[in-house]
């Protein structure tokens, strides 16, 4: 007793003779289905290069697409003329055009002469399995499919959705329970003879020409009434990403598919030169016997689909750049964002890059130009300088910098003279770490000789760009981590701040604070504030200044609060 092989072909003609001729010289009957489809002179030729081999035969042609009835209807032709013309076949193996054996036909054969009455299916209940794509499990069974999902899309989906308003539902067949699985099987004559020869035959295949993708589910279902044995896995390789599209083999895949132990592989490339030269040889390679178990290379296909679909933390690539919270994680490492700090110390940046061994840059998004560390015109990654590059994307910008510096800790100054757009994404960003100091924006106005009326308008209009801000960051959506302390509050007790900012931080300065920077001289600060109320405008971010200080006391203030 054999097995036959039933190929269903519809493009790369010459890679599937190749495969037919390899099965045939080794003795195996083989029956091909080609899409009608193909042309005429393409398909005179195709049997002209089988012509010499007796055991080739070719079933009758029918229109197929995907994901309708007529791939199955190819299928019966072809299975039916195999079993007819084959008395001697004892097991079916069905495959495409487009699959290669990837061990000798000799140990197929003894693999299935030691199973004679095992038919090798994936079979299973809708309940059971996870990996169906577009939202029909079991509606597939219980609506009808009359339009082309490829051809016909919208009135595919709008009698979808008609039928659901309507909650109409078809009567599934008396004594049958739908499976699934996958196309590629490998059946017994006496399973594959009974699901042809049914004499309820009519009736099911009126009720499957109506199902969503027939070819996977109605040899699936039929086998469960007739067969004795069923494994229900597939002897063929035949991986999906996570849209349900087949993985294609290349030549890079050979050490891949040897280890899957499989006996045939699909999908592969029509010109993976080096697979069809390894695996298609005139010689059998020694029989080793082992068992096929495509698990042994499911993991790297895992890791390859959470590669595609999450990708490298801070990562953007094309596939998944478009699509808002497709990306895994805003950035790819924590950094921290300092905002009023420079205005209140001298030398800030230095100070804190001594302290925690980081890279301490200057205000990143200023509006002359980017402020990199050590005022550099291009950092890591050939980035420039240029407020006008860095402002075509700021996002882009800062998802750059933290991508290109990965292993270092950045640190960068802002505040609300600085282009505002790069908001949103510190607030979306696990990774960031936001200190700011509210109000601290008017110790430059307050030191300056600017005209008073002039110096009034400016601090009303960085007062507004900083709240807005803030209202941003307080939102119960943002994931940074932000401490918010005002200028009263912050000079209170400034060794206990900076060295909470510090423990969040790290770094090389994990000793307890003994000095703070230099801060900034603010006497006569509180009469500067009250001098802007006096020509009309409120300045309440700053805190509590009094207007007249006793010498050696401070602002009052409370704690700085945490958000979350």
């Amino acid at each position: 007793m054999s097995v036959g092989f039933v190929m269903l072909v519809h493009d790369a003609l010459g890679r599937a003779a190749q495969v037919a001729r390899h099965w045939s010289e080794h003795g195996k009957p083989v029956v091909i289905h080609v899409d009608k489809r193909v042309d005429d002179s393409d398909y005179e030729y195709f049997q002209s290069r089988l012509a010499d081999l007796e055991n080739i035969q070719f079933s009758e042609r029918h229109l197929c697409e995907w994901g309708n009835w007529s791939i199955v209807g190819a299928t019966q032709s072809a299975c039916e003329q195999m079993l007819k013309a084959f008395p001697d076949v004892r097991h079916v193996y069905l495959s495409s055009g487009s699959c290669m054996p990837l061990r000798p036909v000799e140990e197929i054969q003894s693999y299935l002469d030691e199973r004679p009455r095992t038919d090798f299916i994936e079979s299973v209940t809708t309940d059971e399995v996870d990996w169906t794509v577009g939202g029909l499990d079991q509606e597939r069974f219980t609506l009808r499919f009359p339009f082309s999902w490829k051809r016909h899309r919208r009135l595919f989906d709008g009698y979808v959705d008609l039928q659901r308003r309507l909650k109409t539902t078809r009567r599934i067949p008396a004594g049958l329970t739908p499976h699934l699985g996958s196309q590629w099987w490998c059946l017994t004559r006496q399973t594959l003879s009974a699901i042809l020869q049914d004499p309820r035959r009519d009736e099911f295949d009126t009720y499957f020409k109506r199902v969503w993708i027939p070819d996977e589910s109605y040899f699936q279902s039929l086998c469960r009434l007739y067969s004795t044995q069923i494994e229900s896995r597939s002897l063929t390789l035949s991986k999906f990403d996570f849209q349900g599209k087949p993985h294609v083999f290349y030549d890079d895949h050979l050490q891949l598919l040897r280890r899957s132990d499989c006996f045939v592989a699909r999908k592969i490339w029509p010109k993976a030169e080096r697979l069809y030269r390894e695996f298609i040889a005139p010689a059998s390679r020694a029989q080793d016997m082992a068992e096929p178990n495509p698990l042994k290379i499911d993991r790297l296909f895992s890791r390859a689909t959470e590669r595609r679909t999450r990708g490298r933390a801070g990562l953007y690539m094309q596939g998944r750049y478009p699509n808002d919270g497709w990306e895994n994680g805003k950035t790819s490492g924590r950094y921290s964002v300092f905002e009023g700090f420079a205005y209140l110390f001298d030398d800030f940046e230095g100070w804190i890059a001594r302290r925690t061994g980081n890279r301490v840059h200057g205000n990143l998004f200023a509006k002359d130009r980017v402020h990199f560390a050590g005022d550099d015109d291009v950092y890591n990654g050939a980035l420039s300088d240029s407020a006008a590059l860095r402002d075509y994307n700021p996002s882009g910008f800062l998802t750059n910098l933290i991508w290109n510096t990965r292993g270092e800790h950045q640190s960068f100054q802002f505040g609300p003279s600085d282009r505002q757009e790069i908001t949103d994404l510190l607030a979306a960003d696990r990774n960031a770490n936001i200190s700011i100091i509210s109000g601290a924006w008017a110790i430059p106005l307050f030191h300056s000789n600017q005209d008073f009326s002039e110096l009034r308008k400016v601090a009303a209009h960085l007062q507004r760009v900083e709240a807005a801000h803030l209202e941003i960051l307080k939102l119960g959506k943002t994931k940074a981590q932000v401490r918010i302390w005002s200028l009263a509050e912050f000079i209170e007790n400034p060794m206990e701040n900076l060295q909470t900012i510090l423990d969040d931080i790290g770094g090389i300065g994990q000793r307890r604070l003994s000095e703070v920077p230099v801060m900034a001289d603010l006497t006569g600060f509180g009469q500067f504030l009250q001098n802007l109320k006096n020509q009309g405008m409120s300045p309440h971010l700053m805190g509590d200044f009094p207007v007249i200080q006793e010498n050696g006391d401070k602002p009052q203030g409370g704690r700085p609060y945490l958000v979350k």
